[in-house]
């Protein structure tokens, strides 16, 4: 089996050289990077995972959090981050803390417990002072989906207060005053920018926010099937949800009830998850770049943590749009 120092003598380099293009640092030039992979290739040598952690101090594994592995929200979030850590040589430990305070916790934990070089971390419930106190261990962390501003370097996120605004404004723009709105959990700080968001679209419109036309869902089908359920006694012509999944369930149940959609009633999404294309109708709906966002912090987290890719651009805050598909028409009367 050969060994770092063959690869060292074949490609006429020293022992730190061949370390440092093992563990990607920026700091080899292309002509060294290119001798030492060809030796490496020739040779067939495979790097010892366990020396490259003793020599260079990194275990070259970084945890990556979300609040849940089911459903489709996450899963192209996750292949898209684990794709770029593996690319740059890097491995993703991916676990879950279903929007629980003390599972959240107990999570993070275990990822340190695996000698984590550093985080991601798609949070609902751990306070800003735990990251905080977290962030005063030395523990690089990517956070998405939430802001602290003391840290707002590490923080990706999307305007969901304008989010909101643009859904509930799609309608009004359509002629729509009757505007019913299920929202997400009052703990999530997405779903309460989004009901914000909501609230401003219609005070700029002059329409006073009905609470009797809001429902509080929990981000699931049920939620919005629940939602439309306890809504159907009032008058309204346009639903507006805070996301996509309860604004499939309130669809199923607006039928039920024998509506049409959209000519009794538009309905709109968030987030632009893959079957809000093929309901039927399709769902208007606002898009949420999840997957981008992830993306950002894996950047991060190479460019801070590894020195990888240091020219990248580091972009904080990603802008929503609404996007306009079948479930919702113009009222008329």
């Amino acid at each position: 089996m050969a060994t770092i120092y063959e690869v060292a003598n074949l490609a006429g380099v020293s022992l730190a050289t061949v370390s440092r293009v093992m563990n990607r640092n920026v700091k080899v030039s292309d002509k060294s990077r290119i001798k030492v992979e060809s030796a490496m290739d020739q040779l067939g040598y495979k790097p010892n995972s366990i020396a490259q952690s003793l020599a260079s101090n990194r275990t070259n594994r970084v945890g990556v959090l979300v609040s849940e592995l089911s459903g489709p929200f996450f899963s192209h979030m996750l292949a898209i981050v684990e794709s770029e850590l593996r690319e740059a040589g890097k491995h993703a430990i991916i676990t879950a803390g279903h929007s629980d305070e003390e599972k959240e916790k107990d999570a993070i934990e275990f990822l340190l417990s695996c000698r984590c070089d550093a985080l991601i971390l798609h949070i609902d419930a751990v306070s800003d002072e735990y990251l905080l106190e977290l962030r005063q261990r030395d523990i690089p962390f990517a956070l998405i989906n939430h802001q602290i501003e003391a840290i707002a370097d590490c923080c990706f996120i999307l305007d969901n207060e304008q989010g909101g605004y643009l859904a509930t404004q799609s309608v009004i723009k359509l002629g729509h005053t009757k505007i019913a709105y299920i929202s997400g959990p009052e703990f999530k700080e997405d779903a309460m920018m989004r009901l914000k968001g909501h609230k401003r679209a219609l005070s700029e419109a002059g329409i006073a926010f009905d609470e009797t036309l809001h429902y509080r869902g929990n981000y699931n089908e049920d939620g919005g099937k629940a939602g439309f359920d306890n809504l159907s006694d009032y008058r309204f012509t346009a639903l507006v949800c805070a996301n996509d999944e309860m604004a499939t369930g309130a669809m199923y149940s607006a039928r039920k009830h024998g509506l049409q959609l959209p000519g009794d009633l538009s309905i709109v999404g968030f987030d632009d998850q893959v079957f809000a294309r093929y309901t039927y109708p399709t769902l208007t709906t606002v898009n949420n770049p999840i997957a981008a966002m992830g993306s950002m912090a894996a950047t991060w987290v190479l460019k801070e943590v590894y020195n990888i890719n240091t020219s990248a651009e580091i972009v904080n805050l990603f802008i929503p749009k609404i996007v306009f598909r079948d479930s919702v028409e113009a009222h008329t009367s």
